[in-house]
């Protein structure tokens, strides 16, 4: 298609990231169940669900997604360094998703851990010229420590002109995580995990009709209210989950509407 289809009022909006290319993008989908035993990682079953229900709706959403499976170290990196290389002008954005064991401020390939700030440096604005000014976006499922969210109970109420501009290196990204620093990911090891679950529900329900920020907000919601842990095992029994949005986007960011 020439046009994206416009789910939002039309007209010029300096607030808003412009959406007239011919393509939404590149959406890369790095999965590791697997990991070598030197490690000490265990198999993140469950990501599978994961995987396929994010390839599903970053699809229908119009990216062109490159889904790929139990990468090592150097391979995440030569895969994103790849991409990063390559020609954005006719995208409107970027789409990175990571699932995968992780800690804080570092993820894991199947051989080993990489710092997070490796893997999105290729993105910046001084390495992929031609993303700046568009909005990169990362979605982390995994965990950035080994505390473990017990909860507290509450009452709940029941009811510009074309000119040459300079811009940050950082700007224009947002790292969406399943949970704050410090804290253990979850993931049940039939439905998937809960933050990757819940994202791609609310993709579904609001892309095309809520801001971005909006639709993380509603992922937020559900995954702290609508989910908790059930365990035997000692101490991870009864265990909550709220997700981490950290925005350099510096204007407003609408997915089209999904039509199923």
């Amino acid at each position: 298609m020439d046009k994206l289809y416009r789910d939002v009022q039309s007209g010029e909006d300096k607030y808003r990231y412009e959406m007239d290319y011919p393509c939404m993008g590149t959406c890369v989908i790095i999965n590791n169940k697997n990991f070598d035993p030197k490690t000490g990682m265990s198999p993140r079953n469950g990501t599978e669900v994961d995987a396929a229900e994010l390839e599903k709706t970053f699809s229908k959403l119009g990216y062109e997604v490159n889904l790929v499976h139990d990468q090592t170290v150097d391979q995440m990196v030569d895969l994103l360094a790849g991409v990063s290389n390559q020609n954005h002008r006719k995208s409107a954005s970027f789409v990175c998703v990571l699932l995968s064991h992780g800690d804080e401020g570092v993820i894991y390939g199947t051989d080993g851990s990489e710092k997070l700030d490796d893997l999105t440096k290729f993105f910046k604005g001084d390495r992929c010229r031609s993303l700046v000014g568009k909005p990169k976006l990362f979605f982390i499922q995994a965990c950035r420590g080994t505390d473990r969210d017990r909860g507290v109970t509450f009452d709940a109420d029941s009811t510009d002109g074309q000119m040459l501009q300079s811009i940050p290196l950082e700007a224009d990204f947002l790292y969406a995580y399943s949970t704050p620093p410090g804290y253990c990911a979850w993931r049940d090891k039939e439905k998937g995990s809960w933050f990757m679950e819940e994202l791609c529900k609310m993709l579904h329900s609001f892309s095309g009709q809520l801001e971005l920020i909006q639709i993380m907000t509603r992922v937020n919601y559900e995954v702290a209210l609508h989910h908790e842990s059930s365990s035997e095992t000692p101490g991870y029994n009864g265990k909550k989950e709220i997700p981490c949005i950290t925005s350099m986007l510096t204007k407003d960011f609408y997915f089209p509407k999904i039509s199923d």
